[in-house]
């Protein structure tokens, strides 16, 4: 255990409407869990269970949380779940102030392209000319006076610093990862005074530039793995630190002012998309099958605070997805967010399906699917 995963709750009331933002660090939870989280909140805090939001920050070195009754251990995890998570929204509902909030855009270049070409096809690793959206979109919360209260962070990587690092001891450590480690640094930097919210983006084909267990690749472009080990903490304190800190110096330039209540709704909605068998990729291969097998709804939340619209799904969306998205969405600030509700597998955008990368592979989804969800984001975002 290197540090402590949490759930964090944001509380947003405009007149008599209230709804809530939950952000998990952990891989993926069951809708069970959820399901649970729901009613605690929704009983203490007066949001109706259909507005609350849930998702996770994606951490690689934390537990998929199955359903209780599926295993002991399962139900254990479940069972802490919802303390926390009780204990959060107290809190949450406590701290009720009135406030205000504004929006800004920094860089930071912590993550990379994953996807790489090796002797066996496209595979995992470190391709520095592949696409990635570097831009952090940061949105802060102040009371009435000013004091901030949070700070919300959208960024486009996987926490997978420590993913698979196995150290000394042989232990495989539980950790936030990159997440964490910039959440932390944020709330460090307020004096434990603001909560932290990292709302994770187009992660499908994004991995932090420097992992622990590291994919190589040789000038016949042959592929392998590199453990650091113990040495790894570093690469991810010091990333952790970057994110962290450009989060902070956005934060710090975003000027709030009172004025007009914003409007703060949660809207819902689905798409159609074509589906094929999911994979579980081993290794690059040069053939594979995507005949589609049938259709499957994708459901998508859209959370509109003023002049900032925060969009998502379940799957792991793509670099080009998301940069579509915000590209044509006509809000001045467009956070687009992969993971929610518990998380599901990539839906990768056409050309990876033309390379057969890893996000195909791991994919439900058929070839044109995420252009199809992105489109009917966009009409959403132009509806509303």
């Amino acid at each position: 255990m290197h540090d402590d995963l949490y759930v964090r709750i944001l509380v947003l009331e405009s007149g008599s409407h209230r709804v809530a933002l939950a952000v998990l660090d952990l891989t993926s939870i069951s809708a069970e869990a959820i399901a649970a989280m729901r009613t605690i909140i929704s009983k203490s805090s007066g949001v109706a269970p259909a507005d609350v939001v849930v998702t996770v920050t994606h951490t690689f070195s934390a537990p998929h949380v199955q359903a209780a009754s599926s295993s002991t251990g399962a139900a254990q995890y479940v069972e802490q779940i919802k303390q926390a998570t009780s204990t959060a929204v107290a809190a949450a509902v406590k701290g009720l102030r009135p406030a205000r909030v504004g929006f800004g855009v920094g860089e930071c270049d912590v993550n990379v392209n994953r996807d790489v070409l090796t002797a066996d096809g496209w595979w995992l690793g470190t391709a520095e000319a592949g696409p990635s959206d570097k831009s952090v979109g940061v949105t802060r919360f102040d009371d009435a006076n000013g004091r901030p209260i949070a700070v919300l962070c959208n960024y486009s990587v996987q926490s997978s610093v420590m993913m698979e690092s196995v150290m000394a001891s042989g232990d495989l450590p539980i950790t936030a990862d990159l997440a964490g480690a910039a959440v932390q640094h944020v709330e460090d930097q307020y004096d434990g005074d603001v909560v932290g919210f990292f709302l994770v983006g187009s992660c499908g084909d994004q991995a932090p530039q420097f992992r622990s267990k590291r994919y190589t690749i040789d000038k016949d472009k042959n592929w392998s793995q590199v453990d650091a080990k113990d040495a790894g903490w570093i690469l991810l304190t010091v990333q952790g630190e970057r994110l962290g800190t450009e989060v902070v110096r956005v934060a710090q330039t975003i000027k709030t002012s009172p004025g007009t209540r914003p409007v703060v709704r949660l809207h819902t909605d689905s798409v159609t998309v074509a589906t094929v068998p999911a994979g579980h990729p081993t290794g690059p291969v040069k053939t594979y099958d995507f005949t589609p097998t049938g259709t499957a709804e994708v459901p998508i939340w859209v959370l509109r605070i003023g002049e900032g619209a925060y969009v998502g799904v379940s799957p792991e969306l793509s670099t080009d997805t998301a940069l579509d998205i915000k590209k044509h969405s006509p809000f001045a600030h467009t956070a687009v967010m992969s993971m929610l509700e518990g998380g599901a597998k990539n839906m990768a955008e056409t050309r990876s399906y033309a390379r057969i990368t890893y996000e195909a592979m791991d994919s439900s989804y058929a070839q044109g699917a995420a252009e199809t969800v992105a489109a009917k984001i966009a009409d959403i975002l132009h509806a509303l």
